[in-house]
Protein backbone atom coordinates (compact mmCIF):
# COMPACT_ATOMS: atom_id res chain seq x y z
CA UNK A 1 0.00 0.00 0.00
CA UNK A 2 1.23 3.45 -0.88
CA UNK A 3 0.54 6.38 0.54
CA UNK A 4 0.03 9.42 -1.68
CA UNK A 5 -0.39 13.29 -0.20
CA UNK A 6 -1.28 15.92 -2.02
CA UNK A 7 -2.39 14.09 -5.09
CA UNK A 8 -3.69 17.11 -7.33
CA UNK A 9 -0.50 18.90 -6.60
CA UNK A 10 2.17 19.97 -9.58
CA UNK A 11 4.34 17.10 -9.02
CA UNK A 12 1.45 14.78 -6.98
CA UNK A 13 -0.71 14.50 -10.24
CA UNK A 14 1.78 13.49 -12.13
CA UNK A 15 3.36 11.04 -9.63
CA UNK A 16 -0.78 9.45 -9.09
CA UNK A 17 -0.51 9.10 -13.13
CA UNK A 18 2.50 7.22 -12.57
CA UNK A 19 1.76 4.92 -10.20
CA UNK A 20 -1.73 4.28 -11.94
CA UNK A 21 0.15 2.76 -14.85
CA UNK A 22 3.00 0.95 -12.42
CA UNK A 23 1.45 -0.24 -9.50
CA UNK A 24 -1.32 -3.29 -10.84
CA UNK A 25 1.52 -4.84 -12.11
CA UNK A 26 4.05 -4.19 -8.95
CA UNK A 27 0.67 -5.66 -6.48
CA UNK A 28 0.40 -2.25 -4.88
CA UNK A 29 -2.59 -0.56 -3.57
CA UNK A 30 -2.67 2.97 -4.04
CA UNK A 31 -4.24 5.38 -1.55
CA UNK A 32 -4.64 9.15 -1.31
CA UNK A 33 -5.04 11.74 1.21
CA UNK A 34 -6.66 15.16 -1.01
CA UNK A 35 -9.07 18.35 0.55
CA UNK A 36 -11.20 18.27 -2.46
CA UNK A 37 -11.77 14.54 -4.29
CA UNK A 38 -13.58 16.17 -7.22
CA UNK A 39 -10.39 17.14 -8.37
CA UNK A 40 -9.10 13.82 -8.63
CA UNK A 41 -8.76 12.82 -12.52
CA UNK A 42 -10.94 10.25 -13.86
CA UNK A 43 -8.58 8.15 -14.51
CA UNK A 44 -8.41 7.51 -10.82
CA UNK A 45 -12.03 6.88 -9.81
CA UNK A 46 -12.77 3.70 -8.31
CA UNK A 47 -9.01 2.47 -8.71
CA UNK A 48 -7.49 4.26 -5.50
CA UNK A 49 -8.76 4.69 -1.93
CA UNK A 50 -9.71 7.98 -0.56
CA UNK A 51 -9.19 9.25 2.35
CA UNK A 52 -10.67 13.11 2.53
CA UNK A 53 -9.07 16.04 4.54
CA UNK A 54 -5.78 17.80 5.52
CA UNK A 55 -2.37 15.62 5.62
CA UNK A 56 -1.77 17.72 9.28
CA UNK A 57 -4.79 16.18 10.91
CA UNK A 58 -3.89 13.43 13.03
CA UNK A 59 -6.94 11.45 12.27
CA UNK A 60 -6.91 11.73 8.65
CA UNK A 61 -3.36 9.96 8.97
CA UNK A 62 -4.57 7.37 11.28
CA UNK A 63 -6.83 6.31 8.59
CA UNK A 64 -4.49 7.15 5.81
CA UNK A 65 -1.70 4.97 6.94
CA UNK A 66 -3.10 2.31 8.76
CA UNK A 67 -2.17 -0.54 6.79
CA UNK A 68 1.00 1.89 4.88
CA UNK A 69 4.04 0.04 3.47
CA UNK A 70 5.08 3.56 1.88
CA UNK A 71 4.22 7.56 2.15
CA UNK A 72 4.48 10.12 -0.57
CA UNK A 73 5.27 13.10 1.79
CA UNK A 74 4.84 16.69 0.07
CA UNK A 75 4.00 20.07 2.08
CA UNK A 76 1.95 22.44 0.66
CA UNK A 77 3.50 25.46 2.33
CA UNK A 78 1.29 27.71 3.81
CA UNK A 79 2.43 31.88 3.79
CA UNK A 80 -0.34 32.31 6.54
CA UNK A 81 2.56 30.63 9.08
CA UNK A 82 6.02 30.82 9.90
CA UNK A 83 8.41 29.05 8.34
CA UNK A 84 8.77 26.59 10.87
CA UNK A 85 4.68 25.91 11.65
CA UNK A 86 4.58 25.75 7.32
CA UNK A 87 7.00 22.81 7.56
CA UNK A 88 8.09 20.79 11.24
CA UNK A 89 4.85 21.87 12.37
CA UNK A 90 2.86 20.87 9.44
CA UNK A 91 4.75 16.88 9.55
CA UNK A 92 4.53 16.70 13.48
CA UNK A 93 1.86 14.95 13.22
CA UNK A 94 2.77 12.61 10.44
CA UNK A 95 5.85 12.02 12.05
CA UNK A 96 4.27 10.44 15.06
CA UNK A 97 1.33 8.26 12.81
CA UNK A 98 4.38 7.21 10.91
CA UNK A 99 5.44 5.39 13.85
CA UNK A 100 2.81 4.74 15.27
CA UNK A 101 1.78 2.47 12.00
CA UNK A 102 4.82 1.19 11.44
CA UNK A 103 5.26 2.71 7.91
CA UNK A 104 8.35 1.55 6.41
CA UNK A 105 9.44 4.04 3.73
CA UNK A 106 8.81 7.47 3.11
CA UNK A 107 9.65 9.62 0.25
CA UNK A 108 9.62 13.27 0.42
CA UNK A 109 10.21 16.76 -1.38
CA UNK A 110 12.69 18.31 -0.65
CA UNK A 111 15.45 20.60 -1.55
CA UNK A 112 18.99 21.17 -2.06
CA UNK A 113 21.29 23.00 0.28
CA UNK A 114 22.04 20.07 2.50
CA UNK A 115 26.03 20.63 4.22
CA UNK A 116 26.67 23.56 2.32
CA UNK A 117 28.07 26.95 3.93
CA UNK A 118 24.20 28.56 3.11
CA UNK A 119 21.95 25.93 4.67
CA UNK A 120 21.45 27.71 7.80
CA UNK A 121 20.30 31.05 6.28
CA UNK A 122 18.44 29.22 3.43
CA UNK A 123 14.91 30.76 4.85
CA UNK A 124 12.17 28.03 3.57
CA UNK A 125 15.41 26.11 2.72
CA UNK A 126 16.94 25.48 6.02
CA UNK A 127 12.99 25.19 7.28
CA UNK A 128 12.86 22.43 5.06
CA UNK A 129 16.05 20.18 5.83
CA UNK A 130 14.73 20.46 8.98
CA UNK A 131 11.49 18.67 8.37
CA UNK A 132 13.64 16.11 6.51
CA UNK A 133 15.54 15.47 10.01
CA UNK A 134 12.07 15.10 11.88
CA UNK A 135 11.30 12.86 9.55
CA UNK A 136 14.66 10.70 9.50
CA UNK A 137 14.85 10.50 13.19
CA UNK A 138 11.66 8.19 13.43
CA UNK A 139 13.20 5.34 12.17
CA UNK A 140 11.58 5.19 8.92
CA UNK A 141 13.98 4.74 5.37
CA UNK A 142 13.31 7.99 4.10
CA UNK A 143 14.76 9.29 0.64
CA UNK A 144 14.50 13.27 0.24
CA UNK A 145 14.16 14.14 -3.32
CA UNK A 146 16.77 17.47 -3.46
CA UNK A 147 15.60 19.81 -5.54
CA UNK A 148 16.17 23.07 -7.40
CA UNK A 149 13.55 25.76 -8.44
CA UNK A 150 10.83 24.33 -10.77
CA UNK A 151 9.73 25.37 -14.28
CA UNK A 152 6.50 25.51 -12.51
CA UNK A 153 7.32 28.53 -10.75
CA UNK A 154 7.75 30.42 -14.50
CA UNK A 155 3.84 29.65 -14.43
CA UNK A 156 3.02 32.35 -11.74
CA UNK A 157 4.48 34.82 -14.65
CA UNK A 158 2.54 33.77 -17.12
CA UNK A 159 0.30 36.81 -17.27
CA UNK A 160 3.23 38.75 -17.23
CA UNK A 161 4.48 37.14 -19.89
CA UNK A 162 1.65 37.15 -22.14
CA UNK A 163 0.84 40.94 -21.64
CA UNK A 164 4.34 42.55 -20.91
CA UNK A 165 7.29 39.64 -22.30
CA UNK A 166 9.01 40.06 -18.49
CA UNK A 167 9.05 37.55 -15.94
CA UNK A 168 10.83 38.68 -12.48
CA UNK A 169 12.85 36.98 -9.74
CA UNK A 170 15.85 38.35 -7.73
CA UNK A 171 18.91 36.54 -8.60
CA UNK A 172 21.42 37.79 -11.04
CA UNK A 173 20.64 37.87 -14.46
CA UNK A 174 23.57 35.39 -15.63
CA UNK A 175 23.56 33.13 -12.51
CA UNK A 176 23.50 29.88 -14.00
CA UNK A 177 21.28 27.15 -11.81
CA UNK A 178 19.86 23.78 -12.01
CA UNK A 179 15.93 24.05 -12.85
CA UNK A 180 13.77 20.84 -12.82
CA UNK A 181 10.11 19.96 -14.29
CA UNK A 182 7.48 18.76 -11.65
CA UNK A 183 6.83 15.64 -13.76
CA UNK A 184 10.65 14.47 -13.06
CA UNK A 185 10.31 15.19 -9.65
CA UNK A 186 7.18 12.68 -9.85
CA UNK A 187 9.33 9.94 -11.52
CA UNK A 188 12.20 9.80 -9.12
CA UNK A 189 9.35 9.48 -6.26
CA UNK A 190 7.99 6.57 -8.37
CA UNK A 191 11.20 4.65 -8.72
CA UNK A 192 11.47 4.85 -5.11
CA UNK A 193 8.18 4.01 -4.18
CA UNK A 194 7.96 1.01 -6.15
CA UNK A 195 11.01 -0.49 -5.54
CA UNK A 196 11.61 -0.20 -2.22
CA UNK A 197 14.77 -2.44 -1.43
CA UNK A 198 16.74 0.79 -0.29
CA UNK A 199 17.40 1.35 3.42
CA UNK A 200 18.76 4.44 5.81
CA UNK A 201 17.88 7.77 5.31
CA UNK A 202 19.32 9.61 2.17
CA UNK A 203 18.42 12.49 -0.11
CA UNK A 204 18.09 11.85 -3.92
CA UNK A 205 19.27 14.95 -5.57
CA UNK A 206 16.89 15.70 -9.07
CA UNK A 207 18.86 18.29 -11.14
CA UNK A 208 17.18 18.39 -14.58
CA UNK A 209 19.36 18.20 -17.47
CA UNK A 210 21.76 21.55 -17.15
CA UNK A 211 22.10 24.91 -15.51
CA UNK A 212 20.32 27.50 -16.82
CA UNK A 213 20.65 31.86 -15.90
CA UNK A 214 17.59 33.92 -16.36
CA UNK A 215 18.85 35.12 -19.76
CA UNK A 216 19.08 31.40 -20.67
CA UNK A 217 15.47 30.86 -19.62
CA UNK A 218 14.73 34.26 -21.20
CA UNK A 219 16.10 33.45 -24.41
CA UNK A 220 14.49 30.07 -24.64
CA UNK A 221 11.08 31.48 -23.58
CA UNK A 222 11.62 33.86 -26.77
CA UNK A 223 12.43 31.45 -29.13
CA UNK A 224 9.73 28.84 -27.77
CA UNK A 225 7.00 31.62 -27.18
CA UNK A 226 7.37 33.28 -31.06
CA UNK A 227 7.77 36.82 -29.01
CA UNK A 228 10.00 38.54 -26.77
CA UNK A 229 10.29 37.79 -23.47
CA UNK A 230 13.50 39.34 -20.94
CA UNK A 231 14.11 39.00 -17.45
CA UNK A 232 13.67 42.09 -14.71
CA UNK A 233 15.61 41.47 -11.22
CA UNK A 234 13.44 42.61 -8.71
CA UNK A 235 15.17 43.81 -5.32
CA UNK A 236 14.68 41.58 -2.63
CA UNK A 237 13.24 44.39 -0.19
CA UNK A 238 10.80 45.47 -2.87
CA UNK A 239 9.96 41.77 -2.86
CA UNK A 240 9.55 41.65 0.78
CA UNK A 241 7.30 44.61 0.99
CA UNK A 242 5.00 43.04 -2.22
CA UNK A 243 4.14 39.71 -0.25
CA UNK A 244 3.83 41.16 3.17
CA UNK A 245 1.49 43.48 1.38
CA UNK A 246 -0.51 40.82 0.33
CA UNK A 247 -1.00 39.69 3.53
CA UNK A 248 1.59 36.87 4.03
CA UNK A 249 2.73 35.96 6.75
CA UNK A 250 6.44 38.34 7.46
CA UNK A 251 8.26 35.36 9.08
CA UNK A 252 7.10 33.17 6.25
CA UNK A 253 8.01 36.52 3.33
CA UNK A 254 11.77 36.88 5.47
CA UNK A 255 11.73 33.37 4.48
CA UNK A 256 11.01 33.01 1.07
CA UNK A 257 13.76 36.45 0.94
CA UNK A 258 16.42 34.07 2.55
CA UNK A 259 16.10 31.75 0.37
CA UNK A 260 16.11 33.66 -2.81
CA UNK A 261 19.39 35.43 -1.18
CA UNK A 262 21.08 32.01 -0.50
CA UNK A 263 19.76 31.00 -3.89
CA UNK A 264 21.64 33.90 -5.73
CA UNK A 265 24.68 33.01 -3.54
CA UNK A 266 25.13 29.70 -4.99
CA UNK A 267 23.09 27.50 -2.43
CA UNK A 268 21.86 25.40 -5.13
CA UNK A 269 25.30 24.83 -7.02
CA UNK A 270 26.78 22.16 -4.01
CA UNK A 271 25.82 19.07 -6.31
CA UNK A 272 27.86 18.03 -9.29
CA UNK A 273 25.29 16.97 -11.82
CA UNK A 274 25.90 12.89 -12.51
CA UNK A 275 23.76 10.61 -14.77
CA UNK A 276 22.45 9.90 -11.51
CA UNK A 277 21.42 13.25 -10.83
CA UNK A 278 20.26 14.43 -14.11
CA UNK A 279 16.42 14.12 -14.56
CA UNK A 280 15.47 14.30 -18.86
CA UNK A 281 12.91 17.09 -19.09
CA UNK A 282 14.14 20.30 -21.18
CA UNK A 283 13.30 23.78 -20.66
CA UNK A 284 12.75 23.68 -24.26
CA UNK A 285 10.65 20.56 -23.80
CA UNK A 286 8.79 22.04 -20.42
CA UNK A 287 8.11 25.83 -22.51
CA UNK A 288 6.51 23.77 -25.10
CA UNK A 289 4.26 21.20 -23.52
CA UNK A 290 3.36 24.02 -20.37
CA UNK A 291 4.29 27.33 -20.22
CA UNK A 292 3.13 27.67 -24.00
CA UNK A 293 -0.39 26.94 -23.99
CA UNK A 294 -0.55 28.96 -20.43
CA UNK A 295 0.73 32.13 -22.14
CA UNK A 296 -0.88 32.16 -25.26
CA UNK A 297 -4.37 30.76 -23.81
Amino acid sequence: MIVITAPTGNIGRHLLSRLLEAAPAAGEELRVIVRDPARLPDAARGRIEVITGSHADTEVLDLAFEGADAVFWLVPPDATLTPQDAYSGFTRPASKALVAHGVGHVVGVSALGRGTPLADRAGLVTSSLAMDDLIADTGVAYRALANPSFFENLLEGAASIREKGVFTDSVDADRKAPFVAAADIAAAAAGLLLDRSWTGTGSIPVLGPQDLSPNDLARIMTEQLGRPVRYERQPLDELYTHLVGHGLDEAFVQGMVDMKRAKDEGLDAGIARTPDTTSPTTFEQWCAQTLKPAVLS
